[in-house]
């Protein structure tokens, strides 16, 4: 079974640090368990009991480093535990201002990450080495992730448990975080812009229509007419609140429920690229693959044996 292990210091951030051991655990597939260097911990409105040292973190597959009071002294023996646990492979992800304690480290010199966009000017401030992106939910460098605040940390950890055991087990944890739909981590946080008017408000139903209705054969002017405003205003939305095209979304929902057929059926390729709404065969493998990263037939092949498991589970 994958090991994850949660970091836990003085004023970690209660939101932060949940999200990783329940979206982990709702899954069944991993073992959570939670470390710091201290045994007691100060989360400002109630103390936190760690059960486990920093040597936890020579044991386990995943390491998540929660959020953060920026401005805390980041203890050496942290910074060293998580060194040596990059050296052997350990995958590391941060939530919000845990990207600071994971700078601190060397590890993320030279590479795009991001962070709570309140603490990205110091982030980037304090660590220059760094590409701090604060216009991203999460960045995946691979063996190395970092995310936004609050809800971004979520996402992130959807994310991991697509990439270690596919979309249906993603889409399962999702259903029991009750997040409708499932955000792209090139998606905009929610910052420096005015409010969301009225109009704004009405694009998570059409976000639910698209899905329910991605094998049609949708125009530009078909999702405009739907969303009841005009194709300029359509692309601005759209691009102010999940950071791409109406098409674009529209091509990831189809590939997304492309997975979701290719884990849990045993439909032919092409059929599944008909199903979800592509015209060809070839349009669906060059999407897919675009997207996913792989041929359907490779992601079939990795993902085949998992079963999404609609059953209810005791979290």
């Amino acid at each position: 079974m994958h090991e994850v292990a949660v970091v836990a210091m003085d004023s970690v951030v209660p939101f932060d640090f949940a999200t990783p051991v329940d979206a982990f655990n709702w899954t069944g597939r991993y073992r959570v368990r939670v470390c710091g260097p201290k045994r007691t911990v100060d989360a400002g409105a109630f103390e936190l009991k760690v059960p486990h040292g920093l040597g936890l973190l020579a044991e386990v597959d995943t390491i998540v480093l929660p959020g953060h009071d920026p401005a805390l002294v980041i203890p050496k023996p942290l910074i060293e535990a998580l060194r040596q646990a990059a050296a052997r492979g350990t995958r590391i992800a941060s939530i919000c201002s845990g990207a600071f304690v994971f700078a601190a480290t060397g590890l993320l010199d030279g590479l795009r990450v991001t962070t709570h966009w309140l603490a990205a000017e110091e982030l980037a401030a304090r660590f220059p080495a760094l590409e701090v992106d604060p216009d991203v939910l999460y960045v995946d460098n691979g063996q190395f992730l970092t995310s936004a605040g609050a809800a971004a940390g979520l996402d992130l950890c959807l994310h991991m448990i697509r990439r270690d055991h596919g979309s249906a087990v993603a889409a399962d944890a999702a259903r029991f975080a009750v997040m409708p739909l499932e955000r792209e981590g090139g998606q905009a946080q929610f910052i420096v812009t005015p409010p969301v008017a009225p109009q704004g408000s009405q694009l998570e139903p059409l976000l639910r229509w698209m899905e329910a209705n991605a094998v049609r054969d949708l125009t530009l002017d078909d999702l405009a007419k739907h969303a009841g405003m005009s194709t300029r205003t359509l692309n601005r939305r759209f691009r102010e609140q999940t950071g791409t095209t109406p098409l674009q979304w529209l091509h990831r929902a189809r590939v997304r429920q492309a997975q979701h057929l290719l884990e849990t059926t045993r439909d032919p390729v092409d059929l599944i690229a008909s199903r979800v709404g592509f015209g060809s065969a070839t349009a669906f493998r060059d999407r897919f693959k675009r997207i996913a990263g792989t041929s359907p037939h490779a992601y079939r092949a990795a993902f085949q044996g998992w079963e999404c498991s609609c059953r209810s589970r005791s979290v």
